[in-house]
C-alpha cells in the first residue's frame, strides 16, 4: 500500500497538473507494494501506469473567452500557444528569471499554502524584435493557458468614461478565466498623453488602470510589454512584480537563435564568424526571419544545405528593409 506521503504527493501533483510527477510518484506506489510481498498488485499497477501514460489524452484547454462576445470581442483576441520557453534562445539572467515565474506559477497553491502569491505581473521592456510578446506566448503555452492580446487601439477612447468601463471589463474577465493577458505597447495606456486634448483626461485614464491593477487578486497572468520605458508614469514600475529588460542579441546568441533556427538544413558550410558579424545591430525576430529566407531559398532550389554568402545576403537584405 502507499505510504502517507505517497498519498499526499498524488494528490497534490494531481491537483497541480503534474502528470509526469504524478506518475512518478505511481510507480514509487508500485514499486513500495513490491517490497512489501504483493508483487500481483504491484504488476497490476505498473500495467495501468504504463497504459495511462500510452494512451494519456492532452490537458484539456480551459474553457475560455475563445469567442469573446459583446464588447469583449473588439477587446481581446484569443490563442491557445504552443510556444514554450525552451524553444527561446535567451541569456542565461533572463532565461532563469522566466523559469522562476513559470515554476511560481505551477506551485501557485503551494505558495498560497504559505500565504504568498505567485509573480504574476511582469513588465517586458526592450527594442522591438527581441521577444517580449513571444515571452507571453511562451508562458501561456508553459503554463497551458490561453492567451488573450488586449487590442489597445479600442481600449482608448477619447472619452474617459468609456476607456474606464473597457478597463473594467477586461479585469472582470481576468477574474473570470484564468489566462495570459497581454498589454502589448503598453506605452499607449501607461503614457496615454496624447489622448484627445486635455492632459488631465490621460491622467484619469492612467489613474483607473492603476487602481484595477492594485485590485486585481485574480490567478492570472498581466504581461505588459513597452519599447518605450522612458514615456511610461513613474508610478507604474512599482505596481509590478518584476521587471524583466530584453536587448538585442549578442553574438553567441545570434549563432545560437540562426543555428536552431537552421537546424533542419546542412550549415557545414557556414562561417558562422562571417554571419555573426553581418548580424550586428539586428533583432531577434529580424535574425529569424533572415534565415528564413534563406532556408527557403534553399529548399526552392531544392538545395539541402544553406552556405555563408546566401545567410550574409539574407541578413544584409533584412538591414535594407529596416534602413540602417
Amino acid at each position: 500500500m502507499a505510504t502517507a506521503d505517497q498519498l499526499k504527493a498524488l494528490i497534490k501533483s494531481h491537483a497541480e497538473g503534474d502528470d509526469s510527477r504524478f506518475y512518478s510518484v505511481a510507480m514509487q506506489v508500485a514499486a513500495h507494494a513490491a517490497r512489501g510481498g504483493h508483487g500481483r498488485l504491484a504488476e497490476e499497477l505498473r500495467e495501468v501506469i504504463d497504459k495511462a501514460k500510452a494512451g494519456a489524452p492532452q490537458a484539456k484547454r480551459p474553457v475560455a473567452l475563445v469567442q469573446p462576445r459583446g464588447e469583449l470581442a473588439g477587446l481581446l483576441t484569443a490563442l491557445y500557444p504552443k510556444t514554450r520557453l525552451s524553444d527561446m534562445v535567451l541569456d542565461g539572467g533572463l532565461r532563469a528569471r522566466l523559469d522562476r515565474v513559470a515554476l511560481e506559477q505551477r506551485q501557485h497553491r503551494r505558495l498560497a499554502e504559505h500565504g504568498f502569491d505567485p509573480a504574476r505581473k511582469l513588465l517586458l521592456v526592450g527594442p522591438p524584435g527581441t521577444g517580449k510578446t513571444m515571452t507571453a506566448a511562451a508562458l501561456a503555452g508553459e503554463l497551458g493557458l490561453p492567451l488573450f492580446s488586449i487590442q489597445l487601439h479600442a481600449l482608448i477612447t477619447k472619452f474617459m468614461g468609456e476607456t474606464a468601463s473597457k478597463l473594467r471589463l477586461i479585469f472582470d474577465a481576468l477574474q473570470q478565466t484564468r489566462a495570459v493577458y497581454l498589454f502589448d505597447e503598453f506605452d499607449a495606456l501607461g503614457g496615454a498623453r496624447g489622448v484627445g486634448n486635455d492632459v488631465g483626461e490621460a491622467r484619469r485614464i492612467l489613474n483607473s488602470f492603476l487602481q484595477f491593477l492594485d485590485l486585481d487578486d485574480s490567478q492570472s497572468v498581466i504581461v505588459a510589454a513597452t519599447n518605450h520605458p522612458v514615456l511610461l508614469d513613474e508610478a507604474l514600475f512599482r505596481r509590478f512584480d518584476m521587471r524583466i529588460d530584453y536587448s538585442l542579441p549578442t553574438p553567441p546568441l545570434a549563432e545560437a537563435m540562426m543555428r536552431t533556427r537552421l537546424a533542419r538544413l546542412d550549415t557545414d558550410r557556414v562561417n558562422w564568424r562571417a554571419v555573426v558579424r553581418a548580424s550586428t545591430g539586428l533583432s531577434n525576430a529580424e535574425l529569424v526571419r533572415a534565415c528564413e529566407y534563406a532556408a527557403k531559398n534553399a529548399i526552392l532550389a531544392e538545395r539541402a544545405d544553406v552556405d555563408t554568402k546566401s545567410l550574409v545576403e539574407a541578413l544584409e537584405d533584412r538591414r535594407r528593409t529596416r534602413g540602417s
